[in-house]
Formats: structure tokens, sequence, C-alpha cells
């Protein structure tokens, strides 16, 4: 218990560096020395190529050629969200590894809580010999579970949970050439461990390298590669370094070199990329996928080329300042995809993978079908923070703007639904319903302290208004500064025919502290303050 602890809470005393490190460029590499199909494209791409929230990446070659992206979300399900790419730039959401995080109450928000637990820092890779997707992951740092997959779509199965104690932290995996599946993981002491031949189970572990070997106090963030014969392991010190490990054997031992140091990140205010993953372009040239920590958005990916030495090192290519370029030559032809802002008007009978529940929902307390959502009253709390089936979406870009179309006519006394701007420092647009009587309402400042995460504020209303639309349906916008260097604003208004907004209130200042780790979401929520049996119907969302 001592261990899992402490690695906790040096990944949270580490994480801060990301905002106070001072970047240094690193040493220069000719842009010329990059293979000649990078440089000799005409097309460039933009950084970040996702302008949202997905951290932690382990990105890889499917079967099919194409490009797969795992990611954590921590507390929100389901888990381990997938995005696809055919050409490394251009990346879409197509599912979850985890199907939902049931591993224990606290994930149902019935016994306790669980925010910030969930999936983080997992891995996912294909294996050719048996045609399975394989995603593995340490939850609460004592118990790693493994899911498998025929289509990386899913379905998802459960297929194996490592005994207690046995914690694959930031882990990454490699299929050998022999079809032998090794996992590396750890922080500050790494290990490899090697797999059963159904890879299900564990058939040994040896600890290969510790921070102290480079004279850190911490590494963490692990993947393992193999190229030409030789094994890799891609880690980082929190903050600032990405470290590359090279050795003859999985076993060790290990020599490294540093493939990045503070550097200066692409979006103005970011946090220096220093963890995520490498990955090899069908061209024959290879990428390091990051990303930058850019509070109210979250940590959003950022792509660079990264060459080979003669030294058998990969060495990163900078921008002419020394930094992570802003812009970089397209990897490869590009491939089109669904645009990320768009509207959802629910026509299916089941959500997009681009939905979320803030911890599991209640599954018999929504409904989705014939053109809408209806979210029943699964709670009775005066905490939006344990009240469930807050349903989520990432916002996107610099300035998001998410608008809520919603049938409320069936909302009971006591109840309270709404549009936030959701984090641990959490302001909604809303309506209150006490008796008869209908109350529109801006609410600022629901707080989460940032050890236990418990609640120390369910908020202040701020500004209210009684214009009610009669039919009981009515529009309620959150637009939002998100750059991490902008005002952080998020401003909130209504509409009671989804033409013309009115402004409620004055805008609230978003948090940008990095403990929560997640970053902002629009959070669709609807609660009971007295009883059960109260309902809204969620119309329309538009992401914009």
């Amino acid at each position: 218990m001592k261990m899992r602890w402490t690695i906790s809470l040096y990944g949270l005393l580490r994480a801060n560096l990301v905002w106070s490190m001072v970047a240094s460029p690193p040493e220069q590499v000719d842009a010329n020395s990059v293979s000649h199909s990078v440089q000799g494209r005409a097309d460039s791409f933009q950084n970040p190529v996702v302008y949202e929230d997905f951290a932690d990446n382990d990105v890889s070659v499917g079967p099919d050629g194409l490009y797969y992206f795992s990611a954590s979300n921590m507390h929100y399900s389901p888990g381990a969200p997938i995005l696809r790419s055919g050409d490394l730039i251009n990346w879409e959401l197509i599912g979850h590894s985890v199907p939902s995080l049931d591993f224990g109450e606290k994930y149902n928000l019935t016994n306790g809580h669980a925010y910030r637990g969930g999936t983080w820092a997992s891995t996912m890779r294909f294996r050719e010999s048996n045609g399975l997707w394989y995603w593995i992951g340490c939850v609460d740092f004592w118990y790693t579970y493994i899911y498998t997959a025929k289509d990386v779509a899913g379905p998802w199965t459960r297929s194996a949970v490592l005994p207690g104690g046995t914690c694959y932290y930031d882990c990454g995996l490699l299929i050998d050439d022999d079809d032998t599946m090794y996992v590396v993981y750890g922080a500050t002491d790494v290990s490899v461990a090697q797999l059963s031949d159904d890879g299900l189970s564990q058939v040994k572990t040896q600890h290969i390298f510790s921070a102290s070997d480079v004279g850190k106090d911490g590494i963490e963030g692990n993947r393992m590669y193999k190229k030409d014969g030789l094994y890799y392991i891609l880690d980082d010190h929190p903050g600032d370094i990405t470290y590359i490990w090279k050795s003859e054997s999985p076993w060790g031992p290990y020599e490294s070199k540093i493939l990045v140091d503070a550097v200066q990140s692409p979006v103005p205010n970011g946090g220096a990329p220093h963890q995520g993953s490498i990955v090899q372009a069908s061209t024959g040239d290879w990428y390091y996928m990051s990303f930058t920590w850019a509070y109210p958005n979250g940590r959003i990916p950022v792509l660079a080329p990264i060459g080979w030495g003669d030294d058998d090192f990969p060495y990163f290519v900078p921008d002419n300042a020394g930094g992570w370029g802003s812009s970089y030559a397209a990897p490869l032809p590009v491939k089109t995809v669904q645009d990320w802002t768009r509207t959802d008007t629910f026509d299916g009978d089941t959500l997009g993978p681009d939905w979320e529940w803030n911890h599991v929902p209640d599954e018999s307390k929504y409904k989705v079908g014939n053109g809408g959502v209806t979210l029943s009253t699964a709670t009775v709390t005066s905490d939006l923070y344990a009240a469930r089936n807050t349903l989520t979406h990432r916002i996107h870009g610099e300035f998001p703007v998410g608008t809520l179309q919603v049938d409320f006519s069936d909302m009971a006394d006591g109840d309270r639904f709404g549009l936030a701007a959701f984090r641990d420092r959490t302001a909604y647009i809303g309506i209150h319903r006490d008796g008869t009587k209908y109350t529109l309402a801006l609410v600022h400042g629901i707080t989460q302290e940032e050890s236990a995460w418990n609640t120390t504020s369910s908020g202040t209303i701020v500004a209210t208004t009684t214009e009610i639309p009669a039919d009981k349906t009515i529009w309620f916008r959150a637009s939002l500064d998100a750059r991490a260097s902008g005002s952080y604003a998020a401003n909130f208004s209504y509409s009671t025919d989804g033409q013309e907004f009115t402004e409620l209130g004055t805008p609230y200042t978003m948090w940008t502290n990095w403990a929560y780790f997640m970053g902002y979401r629009f959070g669709i929520f609807n609660y009971a303050t007295k009883a059960l049996g109260g309902s809204i119907r969620v119309l329309a969302f538009t992401s914009a």
C-alpha cells in the first residue's frame, strides 16, 4: 500500500513542473538530415493534431495499415478512448477499450467517488498470431486489467485481471518477432514483464533500470519497441525530458539518451511535450506523438518527426527556433475524417463514442433514441459531483462553443438540470424547479479539493431570470476561451427559439491547475434534490 501511494504522489508532485519549466533549446538537428520523404512533401500540418484532451497516447499501426491511438480518460466511462487515422494528423474517435468502469462501487458514485482514478497511461496493440487487440492498464495503483477484442471498434471483453498488487503502472506492450509479449512498466524503478502465451497472465518480471541511472528522482510513461534487432524503451522525467533506452535484449542492460529536453510547446503557454509514443509511418519515417499541457482545454496531442543517428538512437527534429514545431511537412497523403465539431440529434439508439459519462451511469435512468436522450434523475443530492448520469463531451479548439436544446416538461419539483463547463472548478447555466416555480440560474464556483476530491462548495447563484418558455423547450450555450494563453472565460447564454441568445450574468474564470489532469468538458446533468421521478429530454447538442 505504501508503495502505490508513493507512486501516486510522485506523479502529482512532479506534474507541476510542466507549468514551471522554462524551455531551453535541445541540441540542434539539421532538418535536411531527415529522410527525403518527410522533407519532400508539399503539404504540411499544424500542431496540435487534435485540439482536444487526449493524453498519455500509445500510437501503433493496425493490421489494416491505419494508425490507432489509445488515450486516457480517467474517471469517465466508457474508458480508454481509441482514435484512428490514415495519415497521423487527421484523427477520428471510434470507440473505447474499456466498455464500463466497473471497478467497484465508488466508480458508480454509490459509495464514494473515483475522481482522477480509472484509466490512464495504458497500452494497446494488435497481435497478428491470434487476431486480437489487447488493452492493458493498471487501475487504482493495484490491479492490472487486460481487455481484448477482434475488432478495434469493439466489442471489447475483460479477459483477465492480474493478482492484486501487480500494477503495470504507465505501461507499454511489445509483441516481439517471435510473438512473445512483453510489458514495460513502473515509476522510478522500471521493470519488464513477460506474459503467458495467451497474453493473459504474467510469466516473469525483472527490474531493468531506475531513474537514478540518469540522475533523476523519477521516470514514467513507458513504451517499448523493437527496431533492427534492438529493443527500445521510451519514457520521461515528468515535466521536461523524454528518454530513450536501448538494449540488445528486452532484459537489458540498457543505455539511455535524451530525445527531448524542456522543448518549447507549439501551443502558446503550453507545457513542454515530453511523454507519448513513437511510430513508424508507411514511408519508413518515424514520428513522436506527445502532448502539451494546455489548460483549460487539457493535454492535447502534438506530432513531430524524428530521425535515427549512426548510434542507433533516435533524435528529435525541432523547428528553426529549437522548439516543437507548430508546423511540419505532412507525414502522408491526407485522409479526411469526420469533423470534430458537429450537431448530434441522437437519431440512433446508442450514444456515439464522443460521449462519456462522469463515472458509471445508472443505465435504468437514461434512454437514447427517437431523436433524443432522456435523462431521468438518478440521484437525490445537492452536490453536482455526487450526481450520477452527468453526460460529458470534450471541448474542441481555442474557442469551443457548446449549444444544448432541452425539453424539460417532465421536470419534477426540486430537480436541477443544466449545461456546465465541467471540471474540478465548475460553472453552469440551468433551470431549478421548486414547487411550481421555475428559475433560470447561472451558478459559479462548484469546487473540489485537490487531494481526496471531496466537494468543497456547491456553488453560488450569481444571476437568475424567470423568462421560462411556455412550451418548456430551451437552448443553453456555453462559450469558452480555452486557450492556455487566453482569458479562461466561460460565458453562458440561453434562448427560447434557438436563434437569439441572451447572455446571463458575468463570465466564469475556468481553472487551469494540473492536479485534476483532465481538461474542461461540456457537462449535461439532471439531478433531484427532493425525490426521484423527474426527467428531461436532450433533443440536440452542437459542438462548435
